[in-house]
């Protein structure tokens, strides 16, 4: 029997509640014991961590990924983009089905889900398309989906436009206990916008991308989720005005929910100008400044790693988003980590593509902007990484309760270092935080009980995993 004791670190369980200094005894890929009876329960061959200092959280879920995988593996594979996962603390990972070609079909599902086997560090899980191809105009097979394995539907990088459609596509997802998630974009007012529009798309010269072209999906899809009873989440919620439909919708107990992505609530459409620094989220300065490690790093307007979709709003949009996490309102943070080749983004702004890597940064993002910033207490902001996800997906997931899979994340919250290309697992490094100094990071990942990810000053003595 493979057993690992990790001793006296803080426990945190937002599934349970438990907030503690605590033990807790793995076995054959399960969570067998915690508290004090952990190391009485041990067996005699059982490997010990003294995690003192770290935090001991359920594996962190990320239900927002974009893998690639099948027809763009040139950007990322199943094996890279969950190695990055495993480096940032992840332990699942739901993969969007915008590849080459689509999940829109049960033999794409079997395909991904065989390929993570063998080939997979974390947890993978598949969303299925709305619609074939992803083109809006054709629902696919939702029933065969659900009956292949996908944990939600969704056209992410496209959007729905045709409101009988979606109506459909709800009905069904209810139908089969699916949750339908949203990529909120009108097209007709954002038509080719490729930067948020106000201020700084008017002084660049770039075409704008307003608020109201996420707004005005939201609010279809509040309606339509009270028409069907369907469960609707809306992905990467970027604006004031979305931020407050959910609140009130969700005020009315309508089965809606949405998510937070780092990049949205830790920068403004200001840095497409190059000029805003990392402001903390009380705004009162660069927040983690120190000048004994340098200068922060410098970069120039038009810097396509700045281009994502949808895009970086104003500072009053990055407020609210950062009070919808708070508060409840904005239930999951995830990365859509959307990986481009090099040489895609060296281009000019307006035809760069839309996206940029996160499954490495988010979680420090996430400590220092909410955490560290006295905005919300750690153990309200491990739940958005853990029971929301696993809520809204119905994923046997994020618990650290006897029996549960030994799905565990170790963290530091107070660990200053780097992020660089050379430590990234991703294939891609389409990221605008590339040297960033951050605070808070996870320090090692276990998968049923298996190390995925160690960083080497963890159980030292202990040879690291190999690499995937």
């Amino acid at each position: 029997m493979r057993s690992l004791l990790l001793r006296g670190g803080r426990v945190i369980d937002p599934a349970g509640p438990f907030d503690g200094v605590s033990d807790l005894l793995l076995c054959d890929g399960k969570i067998a014991a915690a508290g004090e009876s952990a190391a009485s329960q041990a067996p005699p061959d059982t490997e010990q961590w003294d995690v003192s200092g770290l935090v001991v959280c359920p594996g962190l879920i990320d239900l927002h990924v974009h893998l690639r995988e099948p027809g763009q593996t040139g950007k990322e594979t199943i094996a890279t983009g969950t190695a990055a996962a495993a480096r940032g603390g992840f332990t699942s990972i739901v993969c969007m089905p915008n590849t080459t070609p689509a999940i829109d079909s049960p033999g794409t599902v079997v395909l991904i889900n065989d390929k993570a086997k063998r080939a997979g560090v974390v947890n993978v899980f598949v969303a299925g398309a709305i619609s074939k191809a992803i083109a809006g105009e054709e629902l696919a097979p939702v029933g065969s989906l659900k009956q292949a394995g996908v944990v939600a539907i969704t056209d992410d990088g496209h959007c729905v436009q045709n409101n009988e459609l979606m109506r459909r596509a709800m009905e069904y997802a209810r139908m089969f206990d699916l949750p339908v998630m949203d990529h909120c974009q009108d097209y007709g007012l954002v038509s080719d916008g490729v930067m948020h529009e106000g201020y700084w798309s008017t002084v660049l010269g770039l075409r704008g991308w307003p608020a109201a072209g996420e707004e005005m999906i939201v609010a279809r899809n509040i309606r339509l989720a009270a028409l069907t009873g369907a469960r609707v989440h809306c992905q990467h919620i970027s604006t004031a005005g979305s931020v407050m439909l959910l609140r009130e919708a969700r005020n009315r107990g309508l089965p809606i929910s949405g998510e937070a992505c780092p990049h949205h609530f830790t920068l403004t459409d200001a840095a497409v100008a190059g000029s805003e620094k990392f402001w903390g989220a009380d705004g009162a300065g660069v927040f983690g400044y120190d000048p004994a490690r340098g200068p922060w790093p410098e970069w120039p307007a038009y810097d396509t790693n700045f281009k994502m979709n949808p895009p970086l709003r104003s500072a009053g949009d990055r407020a609210a988003v950062l009070d919808g996490v708070a508060d409840g309102t904005l239930e999951v943070v995830a990365s859509d980590h959307a990986p481009h080749c090099a040489f895609e983004k060296e281009v000019e702004f307006d035809y760069a593509p839309f996206g940029i890597t996160g499954l490495e940064t988010e979680l420090a993002l996430a400590l220092m902007q909410l955490v560290h910033s006295g905005r919300m207490p750690l153990p309200d902001l491990v739940a958005r990484f853990t029971t929301g996800p696993a809520r809204l997906l119905g994923l046997p997931k994020g618990t650290l309760g006897v029996g549960a899979e030994a799905d565990v994340t170790l963290v530091d919250p107070q660990r200053a270092w780097m992020f660089s290309r050379e430590q990234s697992a991703s294939r891609s490094w389409n990221s605008p935080f590339v040297g960033w100094r951050l605070t808070g990071k996870a320090v090692a990942t276990l998968v049923a009980g298996k190390v995925v990810w160690r960083e080497d000053n963890v159980a030292p003595g202990v040879p690291p995993p190999p690499p995937p």
